[in-house]
């Protein structure tokens, strides 16, 4: 076990407790420039990882803080595993195995980070506008959760986002947090910000863990460095999730976003 990675699990794992963000935007960055692994195995590494980290802080929302809604996590189930599963298809059957694949998870990364870079900084306007106009308060208590669209296209529009989410998670691992997290945010904008963290989080297991299984099928993994991970974030995530109630998030997100933009153009440009 390496303690470094272990500290890393642990920093990563409270941030994704208390935000619902920052999984594989930070923790694939960071095992790809800190600790220097392949961009495809720290991908696969990531997103088991992710799937088991994410279940910690799920038992915490869903047991303590009751933030989970299971209606929305099945309609986003319902797009992202099927699309998930055909993109490890596409991975495994129609492209050569090696430099072309790397590339092409690299780039996709990168153009991952970017836009969850902007949709954290949409995020915080949507949330400052939301709560200038009094339809939530400071703290985002409001317990309405009625939606942007009708019930019908409301869930046709959680589907398509579902669907979206399993093609770019699968390629980068990037976006199950932030993307979901914004995605959800546009289509239930009454909805709480605890609710929509837990929510998010609950959806993000089984999409990474079916896109984890499927690159550990194809040799994109590394067992000591997810156990030397694990040690660190569940703790971690399982002390964000309680302290998610708690702690103001406004004062991350710009900080985070800048980080994956500086991260998401090193990528792109790489």
């Amino acid at each position: 076990m390496n303690l470094l990675y272990t500290v890393s699990g642990f920093g990563v794992g409270l941030l994704v407790g208390i935000t619902g963000v920052g999984g594989g935007s930070l923790m694939t960055p960071l095992l790809v420039f800190l600790f220097g692994f392949k961009p495809a195995v720290a991908v696969g590494t990531d997103l088991l990882y992710a799937a088991i980290t994410k279940s910690a802080g799920v038992f915490v929302h869903h047991g303590k803080h009751q933030s989970v809604d299971w209606k929305i996590v099945g309609l986003l189930a319902l797009g992202s595993l099927p699309f998930a599963g055909l993109t490890l298809y596409v991975l495994k059957n129609l492209m050569a195995v090696g430099k072309e694949v790397t590339g092409m998870i690299t780039f996709t990364l990168g153009i991952a980070l970017l836009l969850t870079a902007c949709a954290l900084l949409v995020r915080s306007v949507l949330l400052h506008r939301a709560a200038k106009n009094g339809e939530i308060d400071d703290e985002h208590s409001t317990v309405d959760n009625s939606g942007r669209f009708s019930p019908r296209w409301e869930k046709i529009a959680t589907v398509l986002t579902g669907m979206i989410l399993g093609v770019l998670v699968t390629l980068s691992s990037v976006g199950a947090g932030a993307l979901g997290t914004v995605a959800l945010l546009f289509l239930y904008p009454r909805m709480t910000t605890l609710k929509i963290v837990g929510t998010d989080l609950a959806h993000a297991i089984p999409l990474t863990a079916v896109a984890g299984l499927g690159h550990l099928s194809l040799g994109n993994f590394d067992l000591q460095l997810l156990g030397s991970l694990l040690l660190g974030s569940v703790p971690g995530i399982w002390v964000g999730s309680h302290l998610s109630a708690k702690i103001p998030e406004y004062f991350l997100r710009p900080a985070l976003a800048t980080l994956l933009l500086v991260i998401g153009i090193k990528f792109v440009m790489q």
